[in-house]
This record gives C-alpha cells, structure tokens and sequence, in this order.
C-alpha cells in the first residue's frame, strides 16, 4: 500500500510543555487508522497538526512522498483533506445548508447562489451518511438542532468536500446508534473509493470493527502502531489504559494492574 501522508518525528511545544514528543507514522492510501489514547494523550494536537490548523514545533510533514514546508489549513484543504473537529465548529445563527457550503458556495456566472442546488445536496447527504432523525429541512438553523444533530452536520460538510484524506475527531460522541452504524459503514464504503480516514475514539470496539490499523497514543508519545490482524481489542485496551507497561503485560500473559 503506498503511503498518502506520513508525519516524521512531529513534536509540539506550547511554552515549556511539550504535547507531542518525535510522533511518527504514515497513512496509506485507501486505509482507515485508528487514532486512539487516554485524553491527554496528545491525539487532537495531532489531529489539528495533520489538517494543517496547529503548526509543529520540529518534524517533517510528507504528502504523496513531497515534503510540505508550510503547512497550514488552506494547503492542506487544497490537497483535500477534511477534518471533523470535537467542536464542530458550526455557525448557529445561519441554516444547515450555509453551514456546509460556508466558503465553498456553489454560484452562477453571475455570481448568485445557488441556494436551490445545495439544499438538495445537503439533504441528500444528510440522509445517505449520517442517517440522522428529527432534521426537516436545509434551511433549519443550527441553533434549533440538537447536539447529536449538529454533529451530524459537521459529519455532512466534511464527507460532501473529501476528496484524499477525512479526518475524524471523536465523530460518534453525540450520535445516536443507528447514525453511528451508518458513520462506520462510510468509513469502510470509503475505502473503495480510495479515500483515507483517520478515526479518533475512546470506543475501542468501534475501531477494531473499522480500522486496518491502529496507533495508540500515551503522553505525547507513540506508544502502539499495529495492524487489525496483528492485534485485539484487548491488547488495544492494555495500551490506552495502562501505556507502553499495559501493552508490555499483556503480551506476557499477565493481568492488567
């Protein structure tokens, strides 16, 4: 499988404190990496790093085997990278449809929305990705969806502009059970077409259903890079609670402590 993005020793320093320590790893084409760890583990630092919102201290960022020097949203957005934020980073008081298209509006010659063309767009990908109830218009305003349902908006923008690289930041968190299901069975659809996905998430399970491969995260620091078929959701459990000595004590057959 040839590699679409790879970080290369990516540290992060805020002032004295250091979020990511020499984090390296690649994304290939066509595969969804799990991106897991404790909270403070350092995996939203990453997140933001790979979709070109938060620059890295010292590293290199490689993209289709070219280093990129600056990376920043508007390079990484060019590339087609998109990424679901925890925040969804939604704007309340303007409707569904404004919210997905903001700043990628589709226009006539003239210059005029087409406001038409993309409440249709934006109800059709409501409905076939992220299957969410309750929602009876485009033309809704944010500020009268509920949290499950504004996630799933966020989920909607992100999927519609995909086009190398989907970045997933704890999508599932707000989602009902059906949504869900309907979310990871995207991911999976994805592969097909040849897009990557990089799912961040506390529930193992979901993850080791989805995932070719997983990375665990502890302090700032790779801790675990493996494959599905080289791991479980055991052994995944032993690095995200206990690190590097979890994954240690595991394959020794010892009990967690």
């Amino acid at each position: 499988m040839s590699t679409l993005l790879g970080l290369e020793g990516v540290s992060k320093n805020y002032g004295p404190n250091t979020v990511l320590k020499d984090v390296s790893f690649q994304i290939g084409k066509g595969e969804v990496v799990g991106l897991l760890g404790d909270n403070g583990a350092g995996k939203s630092t990453l997140v933001k790093i790979m979709s070109g919102v938060v620059s890295m201290s010292s590293g290199r960022y490689v993209w289709d085997g070219e280093e990129v020097n600056r990376v920043s949203r508007p390079e990484t957005e060019r590339r087609g990278v998109e990424t679901i934020f925890q925040d969804s980073a939604l704007v309340p008081t303007m409707s569904i449809t404004r919210n997905i298209f903001a700043g990628r509006e589709i226009t006539n010659r003239f210059g005029f929305l087409k406001l038409r063309a993309m409440d249709a767009i934006t109800t059709e990908i409501l409905d076939s990705v992220v299957a969410i109830e309750g929602i009876r218009s485009a033309k809704q305003l944010v500020s009268s969806l509920s949290g499950g349902q504004a996630q799933a908006v966020a989920i909607a923008r992100a999927v519609h502009f995909k086009r190398s690289l989907l970045i997933l930041d704890e999508p599932t968190s707000a989602l009902a059970v059906r949504a869900t299901e309907a979310l990871l069975n995207y991911l999976v659809q994805l592969k097909s077409e040849g897009v990557s996905s990089v799912l961040v998430t506390h529930n193992l399970h979901h993850a080791y259903k989805v995932c070719d491969r997983h990375i665990v995260m502890n302090h700032g620091r790779k801790i675990l890079d493996t494959t599905r078929e080289d791991t479980s959701v055991e052994e995944l459990t032993a690095a995200v609670v206990e690190g590097a000595e979890g994954v240690k004590r595991f394959r020794q057959g010892k009990p967690l402590a």
